[in-house]
């Protein structure tokens, strides 16, 4: 029987981080995919004595996981920022840590809800079509449709973590006036920061009218923006005092303006599907993109899929961090393959003092703090 440390991937994770852990001297086992395993499959590799599980956030892990891993499991590695689907509670319960991919995939995923904004508002989606349909009758200055432009509205950012704070620096090199809105902490230094460069990009005559950005209320936020773009963690009634599931929903869309578009690219149940449909079915809101849902992959019945929106709604596969270098980068300081497979390295080789609570990529630190 081999003594290297056994890994069970429920997923592809890259071929260079995969021979890194084969290269470490780890017997790494992958789940072909591209669906999920059942949890069967996965409690059965637990079971037969695997080092470290690779996960994914369609991965269920829960104390039936963690029981079946009794003396051998040692870390749980989750190749993403969310671990919604780990029990942090039963992770703690067995002292076993995991991990994420926070950091690597800030910038990607902050352009790319820049980007699905775009989209969305200058009707690329439509042009497209237009075109591809041979639809296109004669170049006319706004008809058949016109968009609208990015550049100088205003834009509120729900969530001013590392991904809002991402998006803030984009949206001001787009000379945008911004709402933030955070429910647990103000990042005053940077807001100050972005006001002092975009004083100087209008002083410098590099922008032709002044902006502002400042922190206000959820409700100011919402009334006064062009353009509303989520980057909250999932939080649920009785794990906060704020809970951010279905925040935004029927009451809180009927705050925004008629002419006004959502962007969500931080988790599906922030947002109510249903009351999102109905806003754009009765023109309560001019349009919505999304990159996360409530339930994935998107149901075939979701009122997200009606028709009758579907010049207003631009609904992608959950793929904001879906660029090379952030999923598959071996450098654990620019992919979330590398940081993975560094994760799992730490642990196995007890690096940091064989102290899980200062491994850098451990979520559940307080599971191993002396008390």
């Amino acid at each position: 029987m081999s003594d290297k440390k056994r890994i069970f991937a429920t997923s592809r994770i890259g071929e260079p981080a995969e021979n890194r852990l084969r290269q470490n001297g780890y017997e790494l086992e992958v789940f072909q995919g591209p669906e999920a395993p059942p949890k069967k499959l996965i409690i059965e590799k637990v079971k037969s004595g695997i080092d470290a599980l690779v996960t994914t956030l369609r991965d269920p892990i829960d104390a039936e996981i963690f029981e079946a891993g009794k003396g051998s499991l040692k870390v749980v590695a989750q190749i993403a920022v969310g671990f919604d689907n780990i029990n942090r509670a039963d992770a703690n319960k067995y002292k076993i840590p995991f991990t994420n991919t926070a950091d690597v995939l800030t910038e990607a995923t902050a352009e790319f809800g820049f980007f699905m904004m775009g989209m969305l508002a200058r009707k690329m989606y439509q042009s497209e079509r237009l075109v591809r349909d041979q639809k296109w009758p004669s170049w006319h200055p706004f008809l058949p449709f016109l968009g609208d432009e990015v550049t100088g509205k205003t834009i509120a950012i729900i969530g001013t973590g590392r991904i809002g704070l991402a998006m803030i620096k984009k949206c001001s090199g787009f000379d945008m006036n911004m709402l933030c809105y955070d429910p647990a902490y103000h990042n005053e230094k940077y807001v100050a920061s972005i006001q002092e460069l975009m004083d100087l990009r209008h002083a410098r005559g590099i922008q032709k009218e002044k902006t502002w950005i400042k922190y206000v209320d959820f409700e100011e936020a919402l009334k006064g923006a062009d353009y509303v773009s989520i980057h909250v963690p999932l939080l649920r009634e009785g794990e906060t005092d704020k809970p951010t599931y279905h925040l935004i929903n029927e009451k809180t869309l009927a705050l925004m303006k008629p002419t006004a578009y959502l962007v969500n690219s931080s988790r599906g149940p922030v947002v109510d599907e249903k009351a999102l449909a109905a806003a754009l079915k009765n023109k309560i809101i001019a349009g919505a993109a999304l990159d996360v849902f409530e339930k994935e992959p998107l149901p075939a019945d979701s009122p997200l899929l009606d028709p009758e929106i579907a010049d207003r709604a631009r609904l992608f596969h959950h793929f904001a961090s879906g660029a090379q270098i952030t999923r598959l980068s071996v450098d654990p300081d620019k992919g979330m393959a590398g940081r993975t497979a560094q994760a799992v390295i730490d642990v196995l080789e007890g690096n940091y003092g064989g102290d899980p609570a200062g491994m850098p990529y451990v979520v559940n630190k307080e599971a191993f703090e002396e008390k």
